[in-house]
């Protein structure tokens, strides 16, 4: 049995991949089990690092702080450029409606802890955990852990109170979920419309009988209006044609037009008579509408096109093509002329058969390429975030310099990259499964060595009389900010109940929550606003627990 002492017990680089891989294995494996239909997924690998740890397993601690630490980086840089792209989209005026609740929120949960921390002589490092936990918050708990070390105060009282309030930091929100419904929710907060009928993209089709337009080409139409809209199609005497911006209208011509929901109404009034056919059914055989023009959809897999605006390419005017939509991580973009591509874009081209496969040969339409991750990013990506984290910035008021540190300086990176990158003629483009990877990789690190590390003291810092403190501050931290501003976003906000549930999983950063909301609100409204608030949310929990610590130690 001494090679299984030697694997598993005396310090070397083996037994640092062995014990990790086996906490992370156990810690998989746990996750997958639902309790009441509630699983803490990730969370257990955290839980099993705790148990191998309180039992005496050790790893060298040089190397279970490189591992912890890069863990703690790879996952911070994969989440940022996941929701770079949606980051600052989601300041746009309707996103503002669920931002400032989520903010909210986030607010009156700190203020909360500084005060519990004051009234009930907790530390505020220990209070810090607390509140991660409470939140289910790990990149801030990380970002917290970087700050006391730049401050010289111990980091484990913050892990062991991450490790205490996580699993009620899971249950409380969905606690909190029913208790709002139960109490604040009118039959009306449920009838909010879902994702799908607030797309960002609507189609329909208009007979020109505006005698302003009769001879005027698309270009100065579009021009002189200031619409978004685009002409997929032009019938004129039972034919259809693609238009290029050159093309002029007449009386009777029909045309059909990609724009957004809150413009087709005021498109009608521009063109004069909507026809009633609907456009908008997913059961549309695009290629049956007409039969001398095909509807194809092209992926962008040519690096050269990474970057550039739509209008660059000049792809109507010379191929005779047009392209409707484009898609992109999910999301249906409207294919405005100053729009620009980025590799992984499924493009909607409308066309002739020849020249839509001309046009297939400058986007790419590879899929193979898009196989292989383009690594040099990833790398830039970390180095340029560590190096960011690193700059140290003063703040009036606070004697040591504010940091990002490793959670901070990555996961803004990352969000500027996923989101400019392509402007830059940067290949940022991973796969979802790609990106889901490195994230939880690196989670799976960071938790297995943040368990160990707290595993030593857990169970004697629960039995003692502030283990019940710690417990019950961090009920409150969870569920009394979530109860606080629903009732404030349904009726101050006028928002559905489920986009207030999205947006209070969002804020407290709870996918386990909006699995629980999904289940049991109809339509996607709750997704959609987690989607929307989450980047936003994240990025605030990991720069004010720094700033709160530095401001209060």
């Amino acid at each position: 049995m001494d090679w299984l002492r030697t694997i598993l017990v005396e310090h070397s680089a083996l037994q640092a991949v062995m014990v990790i891989s086996l906490i992370s294995l156990v810690g998989i494996g746990l996750g997958k089990i639902r309790f009441f239909g509630i699983s803490l997924g990730a969370a257990f690998i955290f839980f099993v690092g705790i148990l191998a740890g309180h039992c005496g397993l050790t790893i060298d601690p040089a190397m279970l702080a490189y591992v912890e630490s890069f863990g703690l980086v790879l996952f911070v840089y994969a989440l940022g450029l996941q929701v770079g792209p949606g980051f600052f989209s989601s300041m746009r005026a309707d996103g503002v409606r669920l931002l400032l609740p989520s903010i909210a929120v986030i607010a009156l949960g700190t203020g909360a802890a500084v005060g519990l921390s004051y009234a009930f002589g907790i530390p505020m490092p220990s209070m810090s955990g607390i509140l991660c936990g409470a939140t289910t918050n790990t990149p801030a708990l990380g970002a917290a852990q970087q700050t006391l070390q730049l401050l010289g105060e111990e980091t484990n009282g913050a892990a062991l109170g991450c490790a205490l309030t996580y699993p009620m930091g899971v249950v409380g929100v969905i606690l909190a979920l029913l208790f709002v419904r139960r109490t604040f929710v009118r039959p009306s907060d449920l009838t909010g419309p879902d994702a799908e009928h607030r797309r960002s993209v609507f189609i329909a089709s208009y007979r020109l009988t505006n005698p302003a337009l009769f001879g005027k080409s698309l270009h100065d139409v579009a021009a002189e209006s200031q619409r978004h809209f685009v002409v997929s199609r032009l019938w004129r005497d039972g034919r259809v044609s693609i238009p290029t911006s050159d093309k002029t209208l007449e009386k009777d011509d029909i045309v059909l037009a990609i724009t957004r929901p809150d413009e087709a109404d005021a498109l009608r009034l521009l063109f004069g008579e909507q026809e009633h056919k609907d456009w908008n059914s997913e059961n549309i055989d695009w290629n049956s509408v007409d039969n001398q023009l095909i509807s194809q959809r092209i992926l962008v897999t040519r690096p050269e096109i990474n970057g550039k605006r739509l209008a660059s390419l000049r792809l109507r005017n010379n191929y005779g093509i047009n392209i409707s939509r484009v898609y992109r991580s999910g999301v249906q973009l409207l294919a405005t002329p100053d729009l620009r591509l980025q590799l992984g874009d499924r493009l909607t081209v409308v066309g002739e058969a020849e020249a839509i496969r001309s046009v297939e040969k400058i986007l790419g339409n590879a899929v193979k390429s898009l196989n292989e991750p383009n690594l040099a990013a990833v790398f830039i990506g970390l180095f340029l975030g560590l190096a960011l984290g690193s700059i140290p910035v003063a703040i009036p008021g606070i004697s040591v310099p504010v940091k990002l540190g490793l959670a901070g300086g990555p996961i803004i990176v990352g969000i500027l990259v996923g989101t400019f990158g392509p402007r830059l003629h940067m290949i940022t483009y991973t796969t979802q499964s790609a990106n889901l990877m490195l994230r939880a990789l690196g989670l799976s690190m960071y938790l297995a060595c943040l368990g160990l590390d707290a595993g030593a003291h857990f169970f004697e810092t629960v039995m003692r009389p502030e283990g019940m403190l710690w417990l019950g501050t961090g009920v409150l931290l969870t569920f009394v900010p979530v109860v606080l501003v629903a009732p404030l976003a349904l009726r101050l906000f006028r928002l559905d109940y489920g986009s207030v549930a999205g947006l209070l999983c969002g804020s407290m950063a709870n996918p386990m929550a909006l699995d629980y909301a999904n289940d049991t609100i109809e339509g996607d409204n709750p997704s959609v606003s987690y989607a929307t608030v989450y980047p936003v949310c994240m990025f605030l929990r990991v720069i004010i627990i720094q700033i709160v610590l530095m401001l209060t130690l």
